[in-house]
């Protein structure tokens, strides 16, 4: 038994020589694989585990920040360095295998344990982003309620309608929902998602300020309902930043 460090952004080509009948599991952080064929792969999370013959894997590599790690269990293994990593161990090659030739790219298999540590990932995500989507929404509503007890009418000139309470909470509920799911999405697919998420978020929210501008209502109202944009967005960005930059590390 020995252990691969990965250190962030880390790469180590796969030799079957090197990996014929090993075993691996994920201890710490995120590993990557790479196909043969150049293209991204799973990313296999804590408690993951995968062997790599015959599947037509031929690099893995650390999409995060901090050092990952992989337990490899193999039979009769003696010591051989990979490069960008502290010395490992090699065990015999059979000569029976290149794993780089072989035209099964996507069998990866890995026990359940891994799929359901990525599974609660998610989960727990989601979790999160349901309580911050409910904050949000008791942060916009009392932010709405002090900005009407100050004259604020939040009357719209197109119609002469004016926006009631309960419209403030149930767009904030709505688009905060749709901010969580893009950050599951992203936890799934993406290998930086945190950072993708931080830029998607504040881009879709500076583009939500423009129809306040355009709406034509007189000064207060319109200054109030930018600032009841940025209330939500204060309490869901750092919340599902946070928990991305948790999950992936």
């Amino acid at each position: 038994m020995w252990t691969l460090a990965l250190r962030g952004g880390a790469r180590v080509a796969v030799v079957a020589a090197e990996w014929s009948d090993a075993f691996g599991v994920v201890t710490r952080g995120r590993v990557q694989l790479e196909l043969r064929d150049g293209e991204p792969g799973r990313v296999l999370g804590r408690g993951a585990g995968f062997w790599l013959r015959g599947t037509g894997v031929r690099a893995l590599r650390n999409p995060g920040r901090r050092t990952a790690r992989v337990r490899v269990v193999t039979p009769r293994a003696r010591t051989v360095t990979f490069p960008s990593t502290r010395p490992v161990r090699q065990f015999p090659n059979d000569g029976g295998n290149d794993m780089n030739s072989m035209n099964d790219t996507g069998g990866v298999a890995g026990p359940a344990s891994g799929q359901t540590s990525h599974t609660h990932r998610l989960r727990g995500l989601a979790g999160t982003g349901f309580v911050a989507t409910l904050a949000a929404m008791a942060a916009t509503t009392l932010a709405v309620a002090l900005a009407q007890a100050v004259g604020v009418d939040f009357e719209i000139p197109d119609g002469g309608k004016t926006i009631p309470l309960p419209g403030f909470a149930v767009g904030t509920g709505f688009f905060s929902v749709v901010g969580s799911v893009i950050a599951v999405a992203l936890l799934r697919w993406i290998a930086r998602p945190a950072e993708r998420f931080v830029w998607t978020a504040v881009s879709l929210t500076a583009i939500s300020l423009v129809p306040p501008l355009l709406s034509g209502a007189n000064a207060a109202t319109t200054t109030a309902l930018l600032g009841l944009h940025l209330v939500p967005a204060t309490v869901m960005i750092p919340v599902l930043a946070g928990s991305l930059r948790t999950r992936t590390d």
